[in-house]
């Protein structure tokens, strides 16, 4: 990830008003057909309240324009509920996206929530995403392992499989890490989707369907729109304060 981040920052450079770019992961949720981005995942491992500040733009953008969702929640990863927990970043963090009006920001969200569908966005460093990111996937196969184990043998077993299969189908579908093909490095000035480095051939596959779909929703003249207008509105206010 970090080389890949390093390669796309050489190459493509970053987009006005973004100090540092994100790994954005998607993850279906509980609620189906509203899956959740996770902002970052791997990208920044130290991180200062104005880089996930972006990121919970940038995701927001994703979010609507991509995924779907018509104002999307946003939550800030943490260890509780209350706006005074967690360490210092995070309580300045919560502060930020509370005063900023083009977030749709809902408080703090809880590891117990991340799933929940009761975000569209999770905010959170990349040390902290990252770990979050591998557990997730070391569960979902960990549960694909547990339920091909638990399938009944036998002729009864496999006609009983036999009439199960498409529902296993569409369980592989939303727990399988390959079937989303990659996460979107997301504040680079060009679209960059990072794989793991074992994926076969349909996560490429898969891969390149979310880099045509970041395209054909324009997720990068919307992330320098919405940052425009950010920036704009923050001018005009420091000029009044100023008068």
């Amino acid at each position: 990830s970090g080389a890949a981040m390093a390669a796309a920052l050489l190459r493509l450079g970053r987009l006005p008003g973004i100090d540092r770019p994100a790994i954005g992961a998607v993850f279906p949720t509980i609620m189906a057909g509203k899956p959740v981005i996770i902002m970052d995942v791997g990208a920044i491992v130290d991180c200062r309240p104005k880089y996930l500040e972006q990121f919970a733009i940038m995701g927001s953008v994703y979010s609507k324009y991509v995924l779907g969702m018509e104002e999307p929640k946003v939550g800030l990863l943490n260890i509780g509920e209350e706006e005074c927990k967690g360490n210092d970043l995070a309580i300045r963090t919560h502060q930020l996206l509370r005063k900023n009006s083009r977030i749709n920001f809902i408080g703090n969200a809880e590891g117990r929530d991340v799933l929940s569908g009761q975000f569209d966005v999770i905010v959170c460093d990349g040390f902290v995403g990252n770990i979050l990111l591998k557990f997730a996937e070391a569960v979902g196969e960990v549960m694909l392992q547990i339920i091909r184990e638990e399938l009944p043998q036998g002729i009864q077993g496999q006609l009983g499989t036999a009439l199960l299969k498409p529902n296993l189908k569409r369980i592989k579908q939303r727990m399988d890490h390959a079937e989303h093909g990659g996460a979107l490095l997301l504040g680079v000035a060009g679209i960059c989707i990072i794989s793991h480095g074992s994926s076969q051939a349909p996560s490429i596959f898969n891969a390149i369907r979310l880099a045509q779909e970041a395209i054909d929703h324009r997720v990068l003249e919307r992330i320098k729109a919405n940052h425009f207008k950010k920036s704009k509105k923050s001018v005009a206010t420091n000029s009044s304060s100023e008068e």
